[in-house]
């Protein structure tokens, strides 16, 4: 599928996965390629998004207060939210009590000879970072809306016309919790891909 992605929308994947490394996330959710396609980068998601109100260091900050650094996908930070659990609220009590660090994993002695054992560290600029489902139905919905709209390619318009359609994930409700209808800004980005066109 990725061969009929745009340059740009190409970018906007690329760029997804530099915000997850830069949060210290294991994984490529829905609020990573928000992220990704609230910058100037972007394109025309950039316009629409902007046109809304929001911005990078908006959804940042959603972000970091809903998920915080660390390891947990969207499924991880919704399923405790649903038991009350305040995730960000309970790591900050326990690095209190316990100090910086706490909460990493051991770091066991290293071995010598051909298999030595590594810290669990932050994902680097080379590590693979998977994709969660919802950001999987995110690219399969871009490709379809690109097919519905008559297009032969997939570009960072479709991305984010995906990212409505789910409208289920992290992303989706960092967008309705800042009073951005989903309905609304799907008619802005097909509007915008009008005049664009």
């Amino acid at each position: 599928m990725f061969e009929r992605f745009s340059d740009q929308a190409r970018q906007v994947v690329m760029q997804a996965r530099e915000e997850a490394r830069q949060l210290k996330h294991r994984y490529i959710g829905t609020e990573h390629l928000l992220l990704a396609l609230v910058g100037p980068g972007s394109g025309l998601p950039y316009a629409v998004l902007t046109g809304t109100g929001m911005s990078y260091d908006r959804v940042r900050a959603a972000i970091e207060e809903k998920v915080g650094e660390g390891a947990l996908g969207d499924a991880d930070a919704e399923a405790l939210r649903a038991i009350g659990i305040d995730l960000p609220a309970v790591l900050a009590k326990l690095e209190e009590a316990f100090g910086p660090g706490a909460l990493d994993p051991p770091c066991p002695e290293p071995r010598r000879g051909l298999l030595r054992r590594r810290r669990p560290s932050a994902p680097s600029a080379g590590t693979r970072i998977p994709f969660v489902p919802r950001a999987k139905k995110v690219l399969e919905l871009a490709l379809r809306e690109s097919l519905a709209l008559g297009h032969n390619y997939i570009g960072s318009e479709h991305l984010l016309l995906g990212l409505i359609r789910e409208g289920e994930g992290l992303a989706a409700r960092i967008l309705t919790e800042a009073g951005v209808s989903l309905d609304d800004l799907r008619a802005r980005t097909i509007a915008a891909l009008n005049r664009a066109a």
